[in-house]
Parts: structure tokens; sequence; C-alpha cells
């Protein structure tokens, strides 16, 4: 009978480690530079009140109320502190696929719950979702796309029938020096592995059969959240390096993209730059800037070419490879999903703004912070919080008015979004929808909009001349409302576009220039705004359009307009100029076709 892995074993609260005994002493150093920074990081609730007040004492000079609260620093206004907002985002789900020795993808099949590593690629099918047992951490479950749990009984038999959690269906991954796993059933001590149709859960000892490979299913752009720290990641533009120093992810600087290169992964910043093992930003992918990822306890550990792994150092969060040779709680990180984050745009020309305080009012010329909101979009209602860098959310209040105060969501901080070409409307909690008035103040007064107007706006290609009379004229004669109550919305946070829809990514084609829906591999694009719209370009420096066979194509000189529907949780629908939606058809190819939002005009971003 094969012998219980050695326990790597999580203390406390999951995602706490032991920390092992080599570079303890550096450790111990660098601690001595964070006493006051994990003070404030994790206060006791005796010593709230008074870390609070040394937080706001002790404020930077020249500070902005935003920057202080993203760092995670209180500040005063009129003689009050205000307090450290709790962040909202959450980690995500780890998906994966598990690869084998000969390079196959462990696969569900729909038919018969059957099991097989056969699959060349990570589609659906090969996609499996990490969980932990809720009293032992070291025990995980895998759940295949169908919800149904991998399981081995005593003879070694492997299934993947059930449709919960018990006692066969418990493995403990055992990390190898390589980065690979060997998933070992906890009720009986014996490894999975095999090839094609033959698996099995019978080996007493780990070979080259029984080891699997990781490779993220998860859309590859997120944040990441050291688990010591409780900060997140962002890029220092101005020391080059990435600081872990944020208390809520905010602006295009704290996206992280995960990029898969040969069973080892890169981490590459908003500008285009890849994180080497020494701090330093490359503009090209080496051997210094690529990891393999470990698991423990639940939580990603990044381990480079020389087995050191990655760790937040210094004051300010500094990310680079320390001396330790296996995983610390200061080694472990989650990757947290992204949000989108907008600026709205009214009538007036006018940036949405909490500068002048806690109502709203589209009274700003420029971008910052303070014009800055994150949208959350519930998955059920589908409905939007509009959060802002100071962490509080809108919300109707009395009167109409639309303030930035709510530290929790409820039903007056959730609004509706109805999309009109480039432009959206909110309507509140009240049955109104939100109205810019002359001075700029935003208010939830308005019973309609007009939706004349809305309609000749959504087209993008030119009316006929007698519609087009037709429509002006009824504007002149009706004096329909409309414009107060609509916004031009903004996306700021995804400079690098992946799209990702029911049957895979979108990349080039490899011999035409349109486009692939359904790759398991994909392509950085740039988003770029235009007046409402967007241009999307590929590596190439060439535009997308949608030539009059209806296909997507990927080699315009000049840009063509889209628009970008944010529409559920995590997915946006994206409209061309002809007004159809850009879909997936059965065969893969992407087609500006859709006369509907379906689910393969949906796109995970």
């Amino acid at each position: 009978m094969a012998s219980k892995a050695p326990s790597h074993g999580c203390h406390g609260e999951p995602g706490t480690a032991a920390v092992p005994e080599e570079g303890v002493e550096e450790k111990k150093k660098e601690k001595k530079h964070l006493v006051g920074h994990r003070q404030a990081s994790v206060p006791t609730a005796a010593a709230a009140g008074a870390a609070a007040h040394q937080q706001t004492m002790t404020q930077p000079p020249g500070a902005t109320e935003s920057e202080l609260m993203m760092r995670g620093i209180g500040y005063t206004r009129g003689g009050n502190t205000v307090k450290m907002p709790v962040n909202g985002n959450h980690p995500l789900k780890l998906q994966f696929g598990l690869i084998n020795h000969e390079g196959r993808y462990l696969t569900a099949e729909a038919f018969g719950f059957k099991l097989n590593a056969s699959a060349p690629s990570l589609k659906k099918k090969q996609i499996w979702t990490l969980e932990q047992d809720l009293q032992d951490t070291q025990v995980v479950y895998l759940r295949s796309h169908l919800g149904r749990y991998l399981a081995s009984d005593k003879d070694g038999k492997v299934s993947c029938e059930a449709d919960g959690q018990n006692s066969d269906c418990r493995f403990l991954i055992v990390p190898q020096s390589d980065g690979r796993w060997a998933l070992q059933s906890e009720q009986y001590l014996r490894f999975f592995g095999g090839s094609r149709d033959y698996l099995s859960c019978f080996a007493q000892a780990i070979t080259d059969a029984e080891l699997w490979a990781m490779h993220l299913a998860l859309h590859p752009q997120a944040n990441l959240l050291s688990v010591a720290r409780k900060r997140y990641a962002r890029l220092s533009m101005e020391d080059g390096e990435i600081a872990v120093d944020l208390n809520i992810p905010w602006g295009v600087g704290a996206l992280l993209t995960i990029v898969y290169v040969d069973g080892r992964y890169c981490l590459k910043t908003s500008d285009s730059r890849f994180l080497s093992n020494d701090g330093k930003l490359l503009t090209q992918t080496e051997r210094t800037t690529q990891y393999t990822l470990e698991l423990k306890c639940g939580k990603l550990a990044f381990k480079d070419c020389e087995g050191k792994y990655l760790s937040p150092m210094g004051p300010t969060g500094t990310l680079r490879s320390g001396r330790c040779s296996k995983p610390g709680k200061d080694e472990l990180f989650d990757l947290v999903e992204s949000h989108p984050q907008v600026v709205l745009i009214a009538a007036n020309g006018r940036y949405v703004s909490i500068r002048q305080g806690v109502s709203l009012a589209a009274n700003q010329e420029d971008e910052t912070d303070m014009e800055t909101f994150q949208m959350e979009i519930d998955k059920d209602t589908k409905k939007c919080t509009f959060r802002s860098s100071l962490g509080n959310y809108w919300a109707l209040v009395a009167h109409g008015d639309i303030q930035s105060n709510a530290t929790e969501v409820s039903a007056n901080t959730m609004f509706s979004l109805e999309w009109f070409g480039h432009k959206v409307a909110l309507k509140a909690s009240n049955g109104k929808y939100i109205c810019t008035k002359k001075n700029g103040q935003l208010l939830a007064v308005s019973d309609s909009i007009g939706k004349l107007f809305c309609l000749a706006s959504s087209f993008q290609t030119p009316l006929p001349a007698l519609w087009l009379f037709t429509v002006l004229l009824l504007l002149l004669l009706l004096s329909f409302p409309g414009e107060d109550e609509q916004l031009t919305l903004k996306l700021i946070n995804r400079p690098m576009l992946i799209l990702r829809g029911e049957n895979g990514f979108i990349c080039h084609h490899k011999s035409s220039n349109t486009l692939d829906a359904s790759r398991s591999v994909y392509d950085i694009f740039t988003l770029q705004f235009s007046n409402g719209s967007y241009h999307i370009k590929g590596v190439d420096g060439r535009f997308w359009y949608v030539n009059s066979a209806g296909l997507v194509c990927s080699d315009g000189e000049v840009p063509e307009d889209f628009t970008l529907e944010l529409l559920e949780h995590g997915r946006l629908a994206i409209r061309g100029r002809n007004g159809r939606y850009l879909r997936g058809d059965q065969g893969g190819t992407l087609k500006g076709d859709g006369l509907g939002v379906s689910s393969s005009a949906l796109w995970e971003y």
C-alpha cells in the first residue's frame, strides 16, 4: 500500500502556511522595515482606532484622498477620520487543464461521463475546477465542466459521475520539483495517471505516467493579491517595477496578463513588459521571466528558473524572487477578478466626478481617479453598481439625488443599464432615469428617455435621405428629450483586449485575414477609444472590420468603429458599424451578423 504523501500543511485559516527554515533570516530583516506597513495592513480590533489615527496623522503630503485610499491609508476630511474601505473584489476559482506525460489533456466527455486523456488542446471539456475541503485544506476535489467530480474506488477505477463530494472524490496534490503534480487518492493512497482511455488510480509510486502539468483555464487578465500583505500588485512606471501596495486594484496599472509559454507563465504588465525574477521589467520574454505555477492551500506561488519564489520585498512591496526554495505565506498569491473600470461623459461633454464631494456631477474636463468608477454587474439581475476610487458605491438618496457614499450594496446602489448604440442610460431603483441638469448635477428624476433619438443614433451606417429627413423633422417638431439621460461610457482598464467566447478565444486565422473564435490559445488585441466607439487593432497594427459577407477581418488599413456593451458579469457584446453583433459561428469563425445577443455573441474580457 502506498504511503500518504508528505504534508505541506497549512496552519490556521486557509491560505496560510508555515514559513520554511530557508530564508528565515531574510524575512526577519525585511520584517523590520515592514512593521508599520503590516500593522496598518492587518490591525487588531483593539488597535484599529489607533492605527487609523496614526495613518491619518502620517499621510504623505500632497497625496490625494483617492491615492491614500488605494494605498490603504486613511485620511481626514473636515476633522473626521475616513476609514479604509473594505475591498469588494473576490478571488477567482481556480480552473485549469491537466496535461499528462504525453502532452494530452484530461477530458470529461458529455456522453456517459467518460474520462480520457486524448485531447491535444484546452477547450471546454478539458477544464477542471479546483474546490478545497472546508475542514482539511490539503484535500481537494476536481469538478468537471459537467459539474461532476473525479473519483477513484478501492480497485483504482476512476470515474467522473459523482454529482456531489464524497470520500472517493478526495485527492491530495503532491507537487514535484518541475512544477508538475501527482494526484493521490486520500482514501486509498494510490496515484492517478495513464494515457488515452487507459486511466487508473492504482499506482503505489509516482512515475512519469502519474504526473500532470497545470494549464490555467481562467481568463488570463486579472489582479494579483498578496496573501501576506493583503495588497494588490500594480505597475509602478516611475520605478520600473511591479509594486504590491494597493488596497483597491485601481486603474490600468493593476491589470496583469498571465501569459502561458511552453508550460510556464509570464507576468505581463499593462505596458506590455514582462517581470524578471530580479524585479526588472523586460520588453521580451526570456528564461528569467518564466515561472512555474505551484498550488499551496488553494493559493498560487510563482517559482522562477532558479527554484526561488516571487515575493513582495521592502516597504513598497517590490515584486521579485527572494531566497526561499519553498513557498511560505509571503510567497502566496490569489488571482482576483478584474472588474471593468470606466469614465462617464455626459451630454454637456464633461466627465461625471466626485471631485466636488459625495454628490455626483458632470463638471470635469479631465480624467483622474475621481472620475473613474468600477462597474460590478450582478450575475443574476444583470444590474450594476458603480464604485468610486474611495471605495464607496453610488446610491440613490432623497429627491433623486445620486451620491457616492454607500459602504454596502443595497437596492438603492443597483442601476439598470440600457444601451443605445454607443450611449447608455441608467435607471435607478425608483424607476427613474438618471439625467444631467444644466449645472451638471446627476439626478434620477426622468420618467423616460428619447426613444426616437436613441433609434436614430443607433444606426451607424448612413440612413436613406427620406428616412433621415423624417427623423430630423419629427425630432424638431416633437422636441423629444433623451440627450440629457444618455451617457457615453469609456472602458479604461482594458487597453490590451483578450476575448473568450463559449467555444474558445478569438485569434487570428493561420492562413487568411479572418478571425477564429474557438481557439485554445489567444491573441492580444489593442483597444482604442474614439468618440464613443472603439477601434480594435491586431499585433500587426492593422484593424478589425466587417466585410460585405459579414466576416470579421483583421487586415484593415483604416480603423472601423465598433461599440461595446457591458451586459453581464465579466462579459460584453460587440456591435459592428452595421448594427449587428459579433458572434462565433458553429465552424469557429467570427462573424458580424448577429441579430441579437445570444450566448455566441457574449465575450469574456
